[in-house]
């Protein structure tokens, strides 16, 4: 068991790089399960979910190599099994993403029902009921889900809820199916637009990028192809926060700032604006109410990092969760370093000014792991973290990327 040990106060300053983002590589790796050939992918961050879907395609039958620090080779010479098993699907969500693709080129996939971070219960029924649309039959047992078609056709899906797993399991179950799929009431965050992008040059024919109704007209067949996973929205947010409150002394490098208006928003109303250069000014800090939203609204996965920054504010935050029914796990570790936060429901108070005080406390998740090293980070005396694996699942070599700017952090096994 890995933990952080934090000593907080330290001035900061220098440039923090935004890395690939994890959750538009996951399903692209996904996605090579659609066509045998040999696909090339840059940009893509070392992280431990990474690792997970890669064995995923490993115990698939695929070839996974790593040509430098961020790009790998995926030789895909022929699917060898249609069955994902349990013991990486269990700890990571994402690897549910392989049924789409399975079930396009091989007809038939048996995949365990996910794990992952503990944020809600986020079944897996959308992803079915499209699925089932297409022509496919669904089976459960001991645990497994199975899905099997002599062919796909195409059809029209709603989505109940704009889910971004349904959305490219989908989207990935679809491109080789006869005839027209039209998909409504999609999910439209970035890493979809990442994912369809790279399903076109693999020879899809997807069109409505970025709007609520997707078009896909299947195709026969796919081919393999090169590409560079996009900027990691979500840490840029973290990093751009980490700045804010530590005085905005810290350049956040290589985000893609169109990905993050409606945080950007927010952080404006707050008093803390962003330039194109990634520099950060922080000026008179003011409470909001923040509702978090599919995108483009405020992000669920910066909610946690942003009550941190609303802790500084003087007056009254609320934050309202309408994503996840179990995502404020956190507050109760801020609380421990000082927060002043209270939740009744899906909604979070949070009263600042606050002064925040090193203390031993525990990740939940990825980001209500990023939040604690942020309050570690300007709390006084030493914060102990433990839990860190979910943070290693979202932020590559946090430890030493963060001793660059100023942060007094040491990892200990």
């Amino acid at each position: 068991m890995a933990k952080f040990i934090i000593r907080g106060g330290n001035q900061l300053s220098g440039t923090l790089e935004v890395k690939g983002s994890k959750n538009a590589v996951l399903p692209i790796l996904c996605a090579t399960l659609l066509a045998e050939g040999e696909y090339i992918l840059h940009n893509v961050p070392n992280l431990r979910d990474i690792e997970t879907m890669n064995k995923v395609l490993q115990a698939l039958g695929i070839t996974v190599e790593k040509i430098d620090n961020h790009s790998y080779k995926i030789i895909n010479d022929g699917v060898k099994s249609v069955e994902a098993p349990h013991e990486f699907v269990s700890i990571m969500r994402a690897s549910f993403l392989v049924m789409g693709p399975l079930l396009a080129s091989q007809k038939e996939a048996r995949v365990s029902l996910p794990g992952g971070c503990a944020i809600g219960a986020r079944p897996v029924n959308y992803h079915l009921e499209g699925f089932k649309k297409l022509g496919a039959k669904i089976t459960m047992d001991h645990g497994y889900v199975g899905a099997k078609a002599s062919k796909l056709v195409g059809t029209e899906i709603n989505l109940p809820f704009p889910s971004v797993g349904a959305t490219e399991n989908i989207v990935m179950a679809s491109v080789l199916a006869e005839g027209k799929t039209v998909i409504k009431n999609v999910a439209k965050e970035p890493e979809i637009t990442d994912l369809c992008n790279f399903l076109n040059k693999m020879g899809s024919k997807i069109t409505g990028l970025d709007t609520d109704t997707l078009e896909v007209e299947g195709v026969k067949e796919l081919h393999a192809c090169e590409h560079k996973i996009i900027p990691d929205r979500l840490e840029a947010g973290t990093f751009i926060i980490m700045s804010a409150i530590t005085g905005g002394k810290i350049r956040v490098d290589g985000a893609d700032l169109n990905h993050l208006s409606g945080f950007l928003e927010k952080l404006e109303e707050i008093g803390v604006k962003v330039n194109q250069y990634g520099e950060i000014k922080v000026g008179e800090l003011k409470p909001v109410d923040i509702v978090t939203e599919p995108y483009p609204g405020f992000p669920t996965d910066l909610q946690a990092q942003t009550m941190v920054l609303l802790s500084m504010v003087d007056g009254k935050s609320t934050v309202h969760e309408t994503v996840f029914e179990n995502r404020f796990m956190h507050i109760m570790e801020l609380n421990r370093l000082g927060c002043n936060i209270d939740a009744h429901g899906q909604v979070a108070t949070i009263l600042g000014k606050v002064n925040l005080c090193g203390a031993k406390v525990e990740a939940t998740d990825i980001r209500a792991g990023a939040s604690l090293i942020l309050a570690s980070v300007i709390a006084e005396n030493t914060t102990e973290i433990n839990e860190i694996k979910y943070i290693e699942r979202g932020y590559e070599d946090l430890e030493n990327r963060l001793k660059a700017v100023g942060v007094d952090i040491v990892r200990v096994e």
